[in-house]
């Protein structure tokens, strides 16, 4: 049964475990020659806007991490997200950052956290 909480619904079709954290962040993306001319004015020249979600889920058994890394795994895959902007569940294209996974209890086979950043594409 689905988590109606989770904020990311699908990673390339298929659930995921909800995260700890999850942090929406809309940056805008301007043109190669945007920037600040000599008499102080800034040209910012938006041409896109584009998401980044950081992501970061804590105490994950060895099955839960490899499952989570498994799936954020491909170059690029497809993610159905809350989107904060739209106020809605949307489905876009993203890639992942490095991942970051420090062990909690090697006898128990527990990871302290997993935390890594997705990038709209």
């Amino acid at each position: 049964m689905s988590d109606l909480y989770n904020p990311i619904r699908a990673v390339n079709g298929r659930e995921v475990k909800s995260p700890s954290s999850y942090k929406y962040i809309l940056s805008d993306v301007s043109a190669a020659k945007a920037g600040r001319t000599e008499d102080s004015v800034m040209h910012k020249m938006k041409v896109a806007q584009k998401v980044k979600l950081e992501l970061e889920w804590k105490y994950l058994t060895t099955a839960e991490i490899s499952k989570l890394l498994q799936s954020f795994d491909p170059e690029y895959f497809t993610v159905t997200y809350l989107d904060a902007k739209t106020g809605r569940y949307e489905t876009k294209k993203f890639y992942a950052g490095d991942r970051n996974s420090p062990m909690y209890n090697g006898r128990l086979g527990l990871w302290e956290t997993l935390s890594f950043d997705i990038i709209e594409v």
